[in-house]
Parts: C-alpha cells; structure tokens; sequence
C-alpha cells in the first residue's frame, strides 16, 4: 500500500499552519464561527455517504498538504481520535437531491479566493509527483498558468475478489482498468456546436456497467480543484456556471490535470440490489493491480503534468 494512507508517509506534506481541527453544530454554523478554516487554501471538503474508509480518506488529504480538510459526515459515525483532532468536523447528510451541489456552493460564498476541493469517503486524490510535492505547491504553478480550476478524472477502483471484500473496497487488493477510457465532444445546448476546450469523458466501471448507471452519472471528469470566487456555482453535473472553469486546458497549451481513485462507483454497483447479482468480479483482461503512485495514472495518461516537472 502506498505511503500516503499511512500515519509515517509524506511528512513533507504536514501543513504546520493548519488551524486545529473542530467540531461544528451545521454548515451554517461552520460558516459563522469556523472562518479561520477557509482563510487560507487550499481547502478540502471530503463529503461521507457511508462508514467506509472514512478515516483513510481523510488522512490521504491531510498528508496531500491541504491546509484544512473539512468531514461533513453523520454524527453517526466515529471517527479516530489522531483524525478527528485534525479535520473540522460538520455534520451533514449527502443523501437529499442536491445537498452536496448547494453545501459546495456555500462553502464557496464564504471563501472567495481560496482554491477548493471536494471528494467523497473512500476517494483519493492524486496529482502528478504528489509523493515529493503537496497540492498548495501544484495549485500555486497552476495558478501562474492563469489557471482558476483543474479537470481531474475519476478513476474507478475495485477490489480484485468480491468474495473476501464483498462491498468492493480493498486498499491492498486494490485495481483499476488500464484502459478502455474515451472523450466525446461536449456540445453547447444552446447552439448544438461543440463547447472550446471541453470534452465529456467516460471509461471504468460507469462504461462497463453503463446498463446500471443512469445517464446523467455516466461521465468521469470532475472539476474537483477549483478557486473559489463570488457567484461562482456549481452545477448538479459536476461542472460549473462559468465556462472557463470547465475546460481542460488554457488555450495555448497542455495543463495540469489529476485523477481521483475512487471505490464509489464500485461500492455502489455491489450495494445496489439490481445490479449486485450481475456481477461476480470486476476484473477483467484490462484489469491491473493499483500502485498508489503517480507514475502509475501519468503512464497509463490518466492525468497530464503539462508544463510542471
């Protein structure tokens, strides 16, 4: 397993001014009185749907550099004591239409300026050389790029045998599809012509399964790193109101791009009563063992390092 879900790994990644961690009544609470947490970026807001790798996810963030990893969870769940001193925890359920869309949406009304993230429990972000760089060292090249967003793609992850891990999860036994991944271009709807610098993406388990997956969930881009700026949305579609946010690289060049590794998608398909009984493995000729390293997702071009070496 890669060093990053450990306690010991990237230590160069600490984020010595983090403000400690608290806990919060609502969202609305942590906008009032937790305002110290969103003053300096970037930020990451880890949305938990259910109790799986919860703590895992989290530590991944903390070590990724981000200067305040926000849990909005049910008060439910539990959460490690080392874990729970460091992140700001604020209950919240992601279940209602529409409540992780507006709690994002909040969040950036209350943090102009501050570069954003936001992911789901058991998703892990990786970033081009994230083993010797943090994301507040990425997002400052990317900001001199004049870039206000980055495209990253969700990367199903899937445990390789559904009969020792039947919810899909392993970290250890952990795979990804190497290939098998497409772009389609992204029409505007208003004149039918293709959006500049805007393509949808598909691949992993959305496409293999597509038969279980309702069309809107289908697409595996996500504009997942963002800066935050009054009025800025964003959409039930995972993309946002303004259309510069939304594309993938600036005019005159390639950009940076990271990938999410993410158990949902296969977590979902297995709880899921009408497709759990189709499938008895994930595994397939394009299946490969997952590294947890970057050099893995940059060899198999699932996230670009465009002018950043």
């Amino acid at each position: 397993m890669h060093t990053q879900l450990t306690d010991s790994g990237a230590k160069h990644h600490s984020g010595k001014n983090r403000v400690k961690g608290m806990n919060y009544q609502s969202l609305a609470d942590f906008m009032e009185t937790g305002k110290a947490a969103l003053a300096k970026g970037p930020v990451a807001l880890i949305f938990v749907e259910d109790d799986v790798e919860v703590a895992t996810t989290l530590r991944h963030h903390l070590q990724c550099g981000f200067q305040s990893v926000l849990a909005l969870m049910p008060d439910a769940f539990e959460l490690a004591d080392d874990v729970a001193q460091l992140v700001h925890r604020i209950p919240f359920d992601c279940g209602p239409r529409g409540a992780v869309t507006d709690a994002v949406n909040t969040v950036i009304e209350g943090a102009a300026g501050v570069w954003l993230y936001y992911c789901y429990n058991a998703e892990f972000l990786f970033f081009p050389f994230c083993e010797t760089r943090s994301v507040g060292e990425m997002l400052t090249f990317h900001t001199e790029e004049r870039r206000d967003a980055m495209l990253a793609y969700v990367v199903d992850l899937y445990a390789g045998d559904l009969t020792a891990f039947p919810n899909a999860v392993s970290l250890d036994q952990a795979y990804l599809d190497k290939s098998g991944y497409y772009a389609l271009a992204r029409n505007d709807p208003a004149t039918g012509h293709p959006r500049e610098r805007q393509l949808d993406f598909f691949g992993g388990l959305r496409w293999r399964y597509e038969e279980h997956i309702p069309k809107v969930s289908r697409k595996i881009d996500r504009i997942s790193l963002f800066r935050a700026v009054p009025g800025l949305r964003l959409l039930a579609d995972n993309t946002f109101g303004d259309q510069e946010y939304n594309t993938y690289a600036c005019p005159w060049h390639h950009n940076l791009t990271a990938a999410i590794c993410s158990f949902r998608t296969a977590k979902a398909l297995k709880r899921n009563p009408g497709s759990t009984f189709d499938i008895s493995t994930f595994r397939w000729h394009n299946s490969t063992p997952f590294e947890w390293h970057s050099r893995q997702l940059l060899d198999l071009g699932l996230m670009e390092p465009g002018q950043w070496f």
